[in-house]
């Protein structure tokens, strides 16, 4: 027979779990959010649009032919897979950036991407916090796609608009303000 305590523990724990994980700070899982979608997109841009993969089981029709399906490798299930596995390793690239007149942060790429020479951000308005800020920010990222994958991987695979928008604010609900669902999505 369970002891009374050991259920009024197990209830205490999540009413607590449950405050923990309503108190996730909009700023750095919204950015988090935004980040991956970021990343992922480019990756994908990288990949020869060309270059196809076969999926599905390969069937056999009345005729006695095999259909094969493939579709483009940058949008496999097991490509995308492959790249959320390093997609968090990229927060190191990232740091807080406040916006000189609405004074609104946001966790923005600052680190040029090999190859582009285009884009050099305005350091001014970063803040670097040293490893801390892209620590806190790779651990919501982590959190972000273990708890999305399947999700992630279903918006990227059918080449959908507004991937960002979707996964964001519609899906996981991290970019919640109209803040964030104006700005940059």
């Amino acid at each position: 027979m369970m002891a009374p305590w050991i259920g009024l523990v197990l209830v205490a724990m999540a009413v607590f779990s449950k405050r923990a994980e309503g108190k996730r700070d909009e700023v750095l899982y919204c950015s988090a959010c935004m980040a991956i979608a970021d990343e992922l997109h480019y990756s994908i841009s990288q990949i020869d649009p060309k270059k196809t993969v076969s999926v599905g089981g390969f069937r056999l029709n009345p005729d006695g032919s095999l259909t094969e399906k493939t579709v483009p490798l940058a949008r496999s299930e097991t490509h995308l897979s492959e790249l959320l596995d390093g997609v968090c390793n990229n927060m190191s690239d990232y740091a807080l950036y406040e916006e000189p007149d609405t004074k609104e942060q946001s966790y923005r790429r600052f680190a040029p991407r090999s190859g582009d020479s285009s884009n050099f951000p305005d350091f001014k308005n970063f803040k670097f916090d040293g490893p801390e800020g892209s620590n806190s920010l790779k651990f919501a990222c982590e959190t972000i796609v273990e708890e999305l994958e399947d999700d992630i991987i279903s918006l990227f695979s059918r080449e959908e608009e507004h991937v960002s928008q979707k996964l964001c604010s519609e899906v996981s609900d991290h970019c919640k303000s109209s803040v964030f669902k104006h700005g940059e999505l």
